[in-house]
């Protein structure tokens, strides 16, 4: 499994972007690749969940969406994502009340490609562990968090934790007696 201080390699996604139910809107599609390029300058906090259509994985996308606001202020890119296809993450925004016009990108990893990269198979269901990756803007893992299917997250601790790698160099505590950051 990739930890802190490994870098993500290359990898494409399918993401939906935020606020749309349907595979075209205004003539504007849903869709667009998500690559370790996309969102240059950017943190990306980027959380996995089994499977779509199941019963703890909206209500970790929900107070995910809910701190939308606070991961964008700090500059953060937020997406959920896993190896479900993309028309299905659309269906579920438009058949929970919850997710409708989702505030933030979800993302289809259908072939597992960044799933096994970054080494987050559940091996006996084939699917993503619930994981949370916080990565800095040059693509460096900061941050992983790795639960089982059935044991949720808690997106204020994901924020909690954005505030603290964002602070790192502010922080005495950090820093050795010539001024380096331990």
């Amino acid at each position: 499994m990739k930890t802190v201080g490994d870098k993500l390699e290359a990898f494409k996604v399918i993401g939906v972007k935020p606020g749309f139910n349907n595979h075209e809107e205004n003539g504007v599609s849903a869709f667009e690749d998500i690559t370790e390029s996309s969102f240059p300058g950017k943190w990306k906090i980027i959380y996995f969940y089994p499977k779509d259509f199941t019963f703890v994985c909206p209500t970790e996308i929900v107070g995910f969406n809910n701190l939308a606001k606070d991961f964008e202020d700090r500059d953060a890119v937020l997406m959920g994502g896993s190896v479900d296809n993309e028309f299905c993450k659309l269906a579920w925004r438009r058949d929970h009340k919850d997710l409708d016009r989702l505030g933030h990108y979800q993302f289809s990893d259908t072939t597992g490609s960044l799933i096994d990269q970054l080494g987050i198979r559940e091996k006996s269901a084939g699917v993503a562990l619930r994981a949370t990756f916080i990565v800095d803007p040059d693509n460096v893992i900061q941050h992983v968090s790795v639960n089982n299917l059935n044991v949720g997250r808690s997106p204020e601790e994901v924020l909690r934790i954005l505030d603290g790698l964002q602070t790192d160099e502010l922080c005495p505590c950090n820093r050795a007696a010539g001024g380096e950051t331990l």
